[in-house]
């Protein structure tokens, strides 16, 4: 018995002896770094979290392009406007890739648009793109949808009158109508048992993919989906999101008044497509898309809104310049539209300070160089991992005056005109950035504007101090928080 012990030893220490071998063989050929450990790469050092802070830390030793090790697999890092612009854009196919790991197979089995690659990817990535266009995402109808859920948000918060209130609920109930109607045809009501279903599970999906859980299970899969409470509650959660949008998908099947939303286009480009050999168009990738839409559509847009009204009762002053320029150019009822922002150049400012700011997306969905490349001097493999540090281009010294204050300032000039930053790159860049960027700033600007328009935004009674140090997750959210919403 001793014997097979000692001979397991043995052949456990030579497995781990045989890895720390390769990974220093594939150090060599690759942007500089610390030092992996067997097992667990850096992940120790990174206390399992990939955190924009451990980031910056190692850029200062490591320069602006560097490596890290996820336990045996290296991920190479850009740091830094230049590092990210340059790589993202003059080698933008061949890090146009998605890694293909089990803990993303778990997510979406390789189907839909955020996660898949190749030939698949690019006719998902296209037909998204035609369809929101076809529905109207940056025309007017699209306008009227937002305005009609800004002014059902509006009437939500009058209703509290004035009484401390957490904006979660009513603020993404908003924001995921938009996403719902464009591509399910309908919208909620904020009692509706699936919509609180569909969001409770964009929450749990969204803490599982930056947590210690989601890389236990990219090592171990059985382990992490037999026992940690993480791995089965996100499981639980994809389950429960997939069959909430079949439903919908079902729903649709027959239906004869047209397509009016992405589902029915997508059925109806189904039934073209039968009988050709090259087409990606199926039920599995019709309910990972629509998966991808909601999840995307939601979680950002309702957590960047958060931190505006967040934000506004931090800096009063800021909330009052934003008040006098809306009163004097729109008056206090008529209807925002995303044109008005020409004129509004400070409230347009200080949106996209907000968005600079609060940063929500630290770190960009993984790439993966679909060939032999070059990033900033450096031969990088096929098949290699690309992290953008999207905090280290929104927080760069050398691109912002002041990037760790509050600065509406960084968006004008001198005369009060609003500027656009090169180093404003909230929505990632490069042939995957996000395909969802002008609905996101069409509901930005109208809804921001339209709540700002109606209230004044203050702390209850009693609190004295605004706590803005984020919640770590995918998307960084704002601390558990209540405000007033004060009609003007």
């Amino acid at each position: 018995m001793l014997t097979v012990s000692v001979v397991l030893v043995c052949l456990a220490a030579s497995l781990l002896l045989m890895q720390f071998l390769g990974m220093q063989r594939k150090r060599r050929q690759l942007p500089p770094g610390p030092a992996p450990l067997p097992l667990f790469g850096n992940l120790l050092q990174m206390k399992f979290q990939i955190h924009h802070d451990i980031l910056n830390q190692m850029a200062s030793t490591y320069g602006k392009i560097f490596t890290l090790w996820l336990t045996s697999v290296p991920v190479v890092v850009l740091q830094g406007y230049q590092a990210v612009k340059e790589g993202m854009t003059a080698h933008a196919e061949e890090v146009a890739g998605r890694p293909l790991s089990r803990a993303f197979k778990f997510l979406t089995n390789g189907n839909g648009v955020m996660f898949s690659n190749g030939h698949l990817w690019k006719q998902q990535r296209r037909f998204g793109l035609l369809t929101m266009r076809k529905l109207g995402v940056g025309k007017q109808s699209q306008e009227c949808q937002i305005q009609e859920e800004a002014r059902h948000l509006v009437q939500y918060l009058r209703n509290t009158k004035g009484k401390p209130v957490d904006p979660t609920v009513p603020v993404t109930h908003a924001v995921s109508n938009v996403i719902s109607a464009l591509i399910l045809g309908h919208r909620f009501s904020i009692e509706d048992k699936r919509f609180l279903r569909l969001v409770e599970a964009v929450d749990d999906i969204s803490a599982f993919t930056n947590s210690i859980s989601f890389y236990v299970h990219d090592r171990l899969p059985w382990i992490a989906t037999c026992f940690l409470t993480r791995c089965k509650k996100a499981l639980a959660s994809i389950r429960t999101m997939r069959a909430l949008l079949e439903e919908e998908i079902e729903s649709h099947k027959g239906k004869t008044d047209g397509n009016q939303d992405f589902i029915g286009y997508y059925l109806d480009q189904m039934a073209k497509s039968k009988e050709d050999v090259g087409a990606t168009y199926d039920k599995a990738n019709l309910t990972q898309n629509v998966f991808d839409l909601f999840l995307a559509g939601t979680e950002t847009t309702a957590t960047t809104l958060r931190w505006a009204l967040l934000y506004m009762v931090a800096y009063p002053d800021v909330q009052e310049k934003v008040h006098q320029e809306l009163d004097a150019v729109l008056g206090s009822s008529r209807l925002i539209c995303y044109t008005d922002r020409k004129n509004l150049p400070y409230t347009n400012a200080v949106i996209h300070e907000i968005q600079r700011y609060s940063n929500i997306v630290l770190i960009a969905l993984p790439r993966y160089t679909v060939k032999d490349t070059e990033l900033l001097g450096f031969p990088i493999p096929k098949d290699t991992i690309v992290l953008v540090n999207i905090d280290s281009v929104l927080s760069d010294p050398e691109k912002w005056e002041t990037p760790d204050q509050f600065n509406p300032g960084h968006f004008l000039d001198k005369d009060g005109n609003f500027v656009h930053r090169e180093a404003f790159l909230p929505f990632s860049i490069g042939h995957r950035a996000c395909m969802g960027e002008l609905l996101a700033r069409l509901e930005l600007f109208i809804i921001f504007c339209t709540l700002m328009q109606a209230f004044t935004f203050t702390l209850p009674d009693g609190v004295k101090e605004v706590n803005t140090k984020f919640v770590f997750s995918t998307t960084m959210k704002p601390p558990p928080h209540q405000l007033c919403a004060i009609p003007r």
